[in-house]
């Protein structure tokens, strides 16, 4: 017995430690060294009635349970670690610090096929391509009512391979065509490498201003003589250059032969980045986001892990993959609320790269042109250093602000005076005009203009939005089919239009409110000689719209953008000279203290689109509060002044970042289960806390706020309520948690609930 080891395997489940298997002693395995577990590596273990792809965390000589209950392990999957110790610290620190089951934090690491049980090695993907004899056919092949054949038939004919992701890109629903022409011998399939090679654009002028190198050379200069740790802020107004600094960077990382990870807040900027950066550095780059099919998010994985390729460009999830050398970690708008899981793991990706970057001794760039009040926080006490970009790159300089005072004035369709007689202005000068209003659909509410009856989710405490959609695959007499439906934007159930009021049986509507849908409605109106384009998550639902209608923006070929806050981040629209924000208020006023951060983020995200190249730009922003203090702050002395009075005022309200929260929901079917939960929790935490207090072993207090309902109490058919947990010192709310969370697990009220713990929040709907 003396030679039996235990396996500490994570396996998903509620489960805060790893769970204890049988190792067999080295000598009873087979000869081959493939079926010795290790510890990073993947296993087959045997969980109740089934198994489970667990990973091994830890291998020791001692178990937590009597050797006879303990269950051999039934399968080696990796016989070399998939991460390295330093990465499991970081996993761990992860689980600990989120509370999270260490099982559900492992697999959140792991690409979909990797959680299955499929080898870590990926030599290719599948695409197709035509035949000889498919090389012989036309679309006059193809029956003209066979409209989606035709259709997907027609992406073959350039005689290019096509993978998968090429055609989601731009077709819904091919996979029964491409079926057909492959079983009748049109198309054949192939096996190509996962990444396919790219012909890189000419490199661009990589000529840094003295700012943008002076920041280069701070972060390569905190590696002297020896890779270190070390946090920077990098905040740049937009159109600084901020992208340029950071390929500065990596290109000076890539000399050395090291790796880089750059985290980008949106799917829609991966794919223009990818190629700007792929041009700079000449170099493949690899990217990692959700609208990645499973080979392709495996591909990456595994080429960026065994050090193929050097650079990593992804969203919140990619700051798990594992890098053979990485040498630099930089997170692109680090403010954003993207970064911030909130489902499932609810990790912060901006905190774990920091947390990385530390346990691997790596430098760390957080760059925003709005920087969070935590991280200014964090600056300015002197953790990260600060570096700044005062000016916009070039020639560009920065666009004028304006407030438009709408009280009192009847505004068309959302849209003022003074902002529709600035659009023709721009438009004559032959400037682009771009509208931001952050809400999508035709309108927010239907309303039947009899009764009043409102259009409201069966499932949400919120009203259904109204969309007015084209219908093109259809014609009668030429003309388009109009049609129409109501979505919930919460739980996005979709119903039709009623023909008549469910109240009353009146057939007479009113749309109230506006969205971008009514908006281009409205513009088309007044500019009919003028390109409209809409961009907003309805006009960018398939693969590749986003970036093939940025691209049309950028190359002039639109005179008039519309959009919600996806148009906010990161774009460069040269000729972009007039910014008009439609409606901002709803920031001023809101129960969540963030909402006057997010929105000044956010309105100068959009502002920063105007004048980015030599024409002048111009903001024009319509409120009915235009001596707000804090707007009145933001537009006259800048984010700076805006962020220094924001903080001063967490500070004297004692919220974040001068003391720490953790948020405890809980949501039921029954309207009183959520809330019964959350008392007698409550209760268990006050209760150790008086306990501790009379021990003298803690100091301080902890502040408990709750139980209430969650500002919407309704959302997809269950009832949502919410414990507050805050505190001075962060580690007296952990340690209560901590406490607390196993008899959580154990309780029979959790069989009636769904609970979270959401350490940090940035969110308390």
């Amino acid at each position: 017995m003396s030679n039996l080891k235990i396996a500490k395997v994570a396996v998903s489940g509620p489960f805060l430690f790893p769970l204890d298997y049988l190792l067999e002693a080295e000598q009873d395995l087979l000869t081959s060294a493939e079926t010795v577990a290790v510890v990073g590596g993947r296993v087959w273990v045997p969980f109740r009635n089934k198994k489970v792809v667990g990973i091994v965390m830890h291998i020791s000589d001692s178990a937590d349970y009597e050797l006879t209950k303990i269950k051999p392990i039934s399968e080696v999957i990796d016989s070399e670690p998939l991460f390295t110790h330093t990465q499991l610290e970081l996993f761990n620190w992860a689980a600990q610090y989120y509370h999270e089951p260490i099982g559900d934090v492992m697999l959140a690491a792991l690409p979909k096929r990797l959680r299955a049980g499929d080898h870590a090695e990926i030599s290719g993907m599948q695409y197709w391509q035509l035949s000889a004899e498919g090389k012989t056919k036309t679309l006059e092949d193809i029956s003209k009512r066979a409209v989606r054949q035709r259709s997907v038939f027609a992406q073959f004919l350039d005689d290019s391979l096509k993978s998968e992701s090429d055609l989601n890109a731009v077709l819904e629903n091919w996979r029964s065509a491409v079926k057909k022409f492959t079983e009748n011998g049109w198309l054949e399939t192939t096996f190509g490498p996962c990444l396919r090679e790219s012909s890189y654009l000419p490199a661009p002028n990589h000529k840094l201003n003295d700012a943008q190198q002076s920041a280069v050379d701070a972060v390569l200069d905190s590696q002297q003589p020896q890779s270190q740790f070390k946090a920077f802020l990098l905040e740049g107004i937009t159109g600084s250059g901020k992208t340029e600094v950071y390929l500065g960077m990596i290109e000076s990382m890539l000399k050395k032969g090291k790796q880089v990870l750059v985290l980008v807040p949106e799917i829609g900027l991966t794919p223009q980045m990818v190629s700007r950066f792929e041009a700079y550095l000449q170099t493949r780059v690899a990217a990692l986001h959700s609208n990645l099919n499973d080979s392709e998010r495996h591909c990456a994985w595994h080429l960026i892990r065994t050090g193929q390729i050097q650079v990593l460009l992804g969203t919140r999830s990619a700051i798990f993959t594992p890098f053979k050398n990485l040498g630099l970690c930089i997170i692109d708008e680090e403010h954003d609320l993207s970064y911030k899981q909130q489902e499932g793991f609810r990790y912060s990706a901006r905190d774990l790269i920091v947390q990385r970057a530390y346990r691997e001794n790596l430098p760390v760039v957080l760059g925003s042109a709005t920087p969070s009040l935590e991280t200014l926080h964090n600056a300015k006490s002197g953790r990260y250093q600060y570096l700044e970009l005062k000016q916009r790159a070039g020639v560009a300089q920065l666009p004028s602000l304006k407030l438009l005072d709408i009280r009192g004035e009847k505004v068309q369709e959302g849209v003022s005076r003074q902002l529709k007689t600035a659009m023709t202005k721009h438009l004559q000068a032959g400037g682009q005009t771009l509208l931001f209003l952050n809400r999508r659909g035709f309108s927010p509410v239907l309303m039947c203009h009899d009764c009043g009856w409102q259009a409201a989710c069966p499932s949400c405490d919120a009203n259904m939005t109204f969309h007015m959609t084209f219908n093109t695959t259809k014609h009668q007499n030429d003309d388009d089919v109009v049609s129409g439906y109501l979505q919930c934007h919460h739980c996005d159930e979709q119903m039709a239009k009623p023909a008549c009021c469910p109240s009353c049986g009146s057939e007479e509507f009113v749309n109230v409110g506006q969205g971008t849908e009514r908006l281009e409605e409205t513009i088309k109106e007044w500019f009919p000689d003028k390109r409209v384009l809409r961009i907003d998550r309805d006009t960018t639902r398939l693969k590749g719209s986003m970036a093939e209608l940025t691209g049309i923006a950028q190359r002039g070929e639109a005179d008039i953008l519309i959009g919600t806050q996806m148009l906010a981040k990161g774009h460069h629209f040269p000729n972009v000279t007039l910014v008009g924000l439609l409606d901002i208020d709803q920031g001023l006023f809101s129960a969540d203290f963030r909402a006057a951060e997010r929105m000044a983020q956010l309105l100068l995200q959009v502002s920063g689109r105007a004048g980015r190249a030599e024409k002048a730009g111009e903001v024009l922003i319509q409120t009915h509060h235009p001596d707000h203090p804090l707007l009145t702050t933001l537009i006259q002395n800048g984010y700076d002044a805006f962020a220094d009075k924001a903080l001063l005022e967490r500070q004297g309200a004692l919220l974040p970042p001068f003391k720490y929260q953790i948020l405890i929901r809980a949501e039921a079917t029954h309207p009183n289960d959520g809330m019964a939960f959350l008392d007698s929790l409550k209760a268990g935490l006050q209760n150790y806390w008086q306990q501790w207090q009379q021990a003298k072993v803690v100091e301080g207090e902890v502040d408990f706020w709750g139980p209430v309902s969650a500002p919407m109490l309704r959302r997809q058919g269950r009832y949502r309520y919410q414990l507050m947990l805050q505190s001075i010192h962060r580690a007296d709310l952990h340690r209560l948690i901590t406490e607390m969370q196993p008899y959580i697990y154990t309780s029979p009220l959790t069989r009636k609930v769904r609970w979270s713990i959401d350490v940090d929040p940035q969110e308390m709907y």
